[in-house]
């Protein structure tokens, strides 16, 4: 067995344990929280001892938490979360309904983050002048500027005011999706463009001036050569790293926006489910959530010794 086929397995292993572990945290997060599921199925109404007894046991809720866990983890495992308190069906089937348009939505943010962030950064470091002056003008008005506030402004702006597009939704068909998801996208990935902007400067600004770059120019190397040779692809290593942090704020993030533009996902899902402690449902969310987080992690892990091969196997991000 290869080292990166050992390490990839010991980082699944690490993977699986966490997630283990994430599981049992969100599941138990359901003690702590005020209220209970039996006091919001009663909507407030008052009911005999029998009949609470019999919802306690409808729902397994009068039965040790272990045994609750373990029943709850048996069925993730097998793919059912349980049945939403709110909606009366199952969880499974709310999230395949709601989970495409919020994995549109982070995808089209990750593309735009990705393209300008690194295009921004790229500009700012080899241009220079006014051009990287004037890119860490815009970059900082992107960094501070909360996702929730964007979507605010871009609404008022574009869809109420310029009605360029819709207020709200995430429309039906591809091409409909790709529309109305285009100003949620955008809201979501300003303020990420202006960080990853910011880090692809640093790294091949950083780059620029080591020894290799320089040998390399006094050899002749054209300059377009040096760059993408030399400079960026060192770079690369210090800017995968930051992949994780991205993925995590979109998905953190989401939640804002789609509420501010009715967008119907995962994100609006969350919400609403803990105002109306629909525990099935956020326990769900939660989990689902974490594994995104990890998976991509997991991936960044993987990649980063292929693309920077001064990071060994065994110390992943560490020896950044």
């Amino acid at each position: 067995m290869t080292g990166f086929v050992r390490f990839a397995v010991r980082r699944l292993a690490e993977m699986a344990a966490t997630l283990l572990c994430a599981s049992f945290v969100i599941f138990g997060a359901m003690y702590l929280a005020p209220g209970n599921p039996a006091s919001f199925l009663l909507a407030g109404r008052s009911a005999s001892p029998e009949a609470l007894r019999a919802l306690n046991a409808q729902y397994h809720l009068d039965e040790p938490f272990a045994v609750q866990y373990l029943r709850w983890l048996g069925q993730v495992l097998h793919g059912d979360f349980g049945r939403s308190l709110t909606y009366r069906t199952d969880v499974s089937r709310l999230l395949a309904d709601r989970l495409p348009s919020t994995l549109l939505l982070i995808t089209m943010a990750l593309l735009l983050v990705l393209a300008f962030g690194l295009l921004l950064g790229w500009i700012g470091a080899v241009r220079g002048g006014a051009a990287d002056s004037a890119i860490l003008v815009t970059t900082t008005f992107a960094i501070g500027t909360p996702s929730f506030v964007a979507a605010v402004l871009l609404q008022g702006l574009f869809a109420v005011r310029l009605h360029w597009f819709p207020t709200g939704g995430s429309g039906e068909g591809i091409g409909s999706m790709l529309w109305h998801l285009t100003l949620p996208a955008v809201a979501l990935a300003l303020y990420l463009i202006g960080m990853l902007a910011r880090v692809t400067r640093a790294a091949m600004l950083d780059v620029l001036g080591q020894e290799h770059v320089t040998v390399a120019r006094s050899r002749g190397v054209a300059e377009h050569l040096v760059i993408r040779r030399h400079v960026l692809r060192n770079a690369l290593g210090t800017v995968l790293t930051t992949g994780g942090l991205i993925v995590s704020t979109l998905l953190v993030t989401t939640v804002l926006v789609e509420s501010a533009f009715s967008v119907g996902g995962i994100g609006q899902l969350l919400e609403l489910s803990t105002t109306t402690k629909d525990f099935p449902t956020v326990q769900a969310i939660s989990l689902i959530m974490v594994a995104l987080f990890m998976s991509v992690n997991l991936i960044v892990d993987l990649l980063h010794p292929l693309i920077d091969p001064r990071v060994s196997l065994g110390a992943g991000r560490r020896a950044a």
